[in-house]
């Protein structure tokens, strides 16, 4: 049975008052010619900590267990509403004002207008189209991604891997990642590469199949592989300002202290690898070493 936090705050202040009590009451009416008054006064105190050390203890844990639970559903709940409010900013914003933009551009096709001009109105009209496509994404990823809270992390794989099908891609997944082994911020800031991956597969290299790869390692680390069989891309196009959805997956890894390898060639596919090193891996690395020789020369100065 679960108990509110106002019944435990309850339990918790009435329990010694209510063992005092019935103490007291058995002492007198059925005790008396047993126990005497001294014997009495020494053994309530006693009575009273065998009572705290046991029942109050697990009441207290309930207390904090209760706390952190409605902690968490606070911040559960400014997160969902945070994101909410970005993606109203963003479509009543950003994507109204890429609308007006278009009308523009169409009426000023109807104007007298040279050749050159059409072909830069084209050409603005295509890039308009495509940050609106953007938009219209990054809103449904802030309405859709889970919010920062425990939620199953292969469940969220086969989900986004279900959107992949409807859309008439074979998606493949291999392997997989216990629970456990990723905090709630690391399932979230992970899918959120993996979805950026999958959606660029999808929707600008025409791929066939996409394949979700993983495995843990044994020191607490893990290795998450994306890869299709798309049109790829060149060496100039990976490191272009303009990719966004590039720049936000290294941006995340690099947040996370993870390791990102984008591999792609025109006709030969991509694949997006996300890498968190073990901590023996981690701690015996050439930057860990080179700061640990840096303190210790600071000691040394010291």
């Amino acid at each position: 049975m679960k108990l509110s936090y106002r019944t435990i705050k309850h339990l918790i202040l009435w329990t010694p008052t209510i063992t005092i009590g019935l103490w007291e009451y058995l002492r007198h009416t059925v005790l008396l010619p047993y126990v005497s008054m001294d014997l009495g006064n020494l053994l309530a105190p006693v009575i009273v900590f065998l009572v705290t050390v046991t029942l109050l203890r697990k009441l207290f844990a309930k207390l904090e267990a209760t706390q952190e639970e409605l902690q968490r559903e606070r911040m559960l709940k400014a997160a969902l509403e945070e994101r909410e409010q970005l993606a109203r900013e963003l479509h009543d914003g950003i994507s109204q004002s890429l609308f007006l933009l278009s009308v523009k551009l169409d009426k000023l096709d109807r104007t007298d207008c040279s050749e050159a001009a059409r072909e830069v109105s084209a050409g603005i009209r295509e890039t308009i189209r495509r940050v609106y496509d953007d938009v219209r994404q990054s809103i449904a990823n802030l309405r859709t991604l889970p919010a920062p809270g425990d939620f199953s992390w292969m469940a969220s794989v086969e989900a986004l891997g279900g959107e992949v099908t409807d859309a008439g891609i074979r998606f493949e997944c291999e392997g997989r990642l216990p629970d456990r082994l990723l905090t709630s911020k690391e399932k979230v800031e992970l899918l959120a590469i993996v979805r950026e991956a999958v959606l660029n597969a999808r929707k600008h290299a025409n791929a066939r199949t996409i394949r979700v790869a993983m495995e843990p390692s044994e020191g607490g680390g893990f290795r998450c592989e994306i890869a299709d069989d798309g049109v790829g891309l060149g060496e100039s196009d990976l490191k272009a300002f303009d990719r966004y959805g590039i720049r936000m997956m290294r941006s995340r890894a690099e947040e996370m202290g993870w390791r990102l390898e984008i591999r792609s060639a025109p006709g030969g596919g991509t694949t997006v690898t996300v890498e968190k090193e073990d901590r023996a891996a981690r701690d015996d690395s050439p930057r860990t070493r080179l700061a640990f020789h840096e303190r210790r020369k600071g000691g040394s100065r010291a």
